[in-house]
C-alpha cells in the first residue's frame, strides 16, 4: 500500500493519529501485558514460599515514580530506550524456557526498566530505576543460596580479627571457636536481607535527591562497604556476647540486627542524599583581580 492509498483511505490516517496520540501510560500498559508470563511466575515464587516478598517494595517504588512523574512523561519516548526496551522484551520472550526462568524474568524487568525510561523525564537517572527492577526480583534465595557461603565466610574472618584482642578466637570455614565455646555463623548472618535493603534504600533516595547516573555509580561502592562493615559489626557483637557465656535471648538478636540494619540504612541514605560538590573555576583575569 503506498502513500496515495494512504491518502484516498483516511481511515488508515485517522487509526495512526488515535495511536499516535495514546498516552504514555498505555503503552508501558501495553508492554507489561506482552511479558504476562515473566509476572505470572514471579508471583507463583512469591505465594509458594520459595522466596521473601521484599521485591514487592522495588515494583512499589517504581510505580511511586511513575505516578510522581505522570504529568511530566515523554509524548514522544527516548528512542535508544525504546529499541533497548523492544528488544529485550522479545529476548525475555525467546528466552522463557529455554534457559533458567529467574534470568528469563531478569531479563523481563530490565525490559520494564526500558520502558518506563523512555517515557520518564530525561532528569530521571536510569541506574537506580535499573537497580529496582533488578530488586523486583525474587532473588533472595537464589542470593543466599550462591553467595550466602562466601559472605559468611567473610563475616566470620573479619569478627576473628575484631574478636582476638579480647578473646581467643579460631576460624574453620563459617564456624568460630571464641575461648572453646563453638559459634556457627549461619545463613541469617550473612546479610543477604541487609544487601537488598541497602541498595533499595540507595536506589530510592537517589531518586528523591536527583542526582545523575555519574554520581549514583561513583557511591554505589559505599553503599556495599557500609553493608559489609554493618554486617559484621552485628556479628561480631552476637559471637562476643555468646564467647562471653552470655547469649542475647531471641528477641534480643532481633533489637540488634533491626538496630544495626535502621543505622546502615540511615548511612546509606545520608551517602547517597549528599548534594553534589560543584568545582569552581577561575579565568586568570579573575586570579588577577583577587590577587589585586
Amino acid at each position: 500500500m503506498n502513500s496515495h492509498t494512504l491518502v484516498r483511505n483516511p481511515r488508515f490516517v485517522r487509526w495512526g493519529i488515535a495511536i499516535d496520540r495514546l498516552p504514555s501510560w498505555s503503552w508501558m500498559a501495553l508492554q507489561a501485558l506482552a511479558l504476562l508470563p515473566a509476572w505470572a511466575w514471579m508471583a507463583r515464587r512469591l505465594a509458594d514460599g520459595s522466596d521473601d516478598p521484599l521485591g514487592l517494595l522495588a515494583l512499589a517504588g517504581l510505580a511511586l515514580l511513575v505516578g510522581v512523574h505522570r504529568r511530566s512523561l515523554r509524548a514522544s519516548p527516548a528512542l535508544a530506550w525504546l529499541g533497548a526496551a523492544l528488544l529485550l522484551t522479545l529476548a525475555a520472550t525467546v528466552a522463557r524456557g529455554p534457559i533458567a526462568p529467574l534470568l528469563a524474568s531478569l531479563l523481563a524487568v530490565l525490559a520494564l526498566a526500558a520502558g518506563l525510561l523512555a517515557f520518564l523525564p530525561r532528569q530521571v537517572a536510569a541506574t537506580p530505576v535499573l537497580g529496582l527492577a533488578v530488586l523486583a526480583l525474587p532473588l533472595l534465595s537464589s542470593l543466599q543460596f550462591y553467595a550466602g557461603y562466601p559472605l559468611r565466610v567473610l563475616t566470620a574472618e573479619a569478627s576473628r580479627w575484631l574478636l582476638a584482642p579480647a578473646f581467643e578466637v579460631w576460624r574453620q570455614g563459617s564456624t568460630l571457636l571464641v575461648d572453646g565455646r563453638l559459634v556457627i555463623v549461619d545463613a541469617p548472618c550473612s546479610g543477604v536481607q541487609m544487601v537488598w535493603l541497602g541498595y533499595f534504600t540507595a536506589c530510592a533516595v537517589a531518586l528523591w535527591a536527583r542526582h545523575a547516573d555519574r554520581t549514583v555509580l561513583a557511591r554505589l561502592p559505599g553503599v556495599g562497604l557500609a553493608v559489609l562493615a554493618g554486617n559484621i559489626v552485628r556479628n561480631s557483637l552476637l559471637v562476643a556476647a555468646e564467647g562471653a557465656g552470655r547469649p542475647l535471648p531471641a528477641w534480643g538478636h532481633e533489637a540488634l540486627g533491626l538496630a544495626v540494619l535502621a543505622a546502615v540504612c540511615g548511612a546509606i541514605a545520608w551517602w547517597m542524599a549528599r548534594p553534589v560538590r560543584s568545582s569552581c573555576t577561575f579565568t586568570p583575569g579573575a586570579r588577577h583581580a583577587h590577587a589585586a
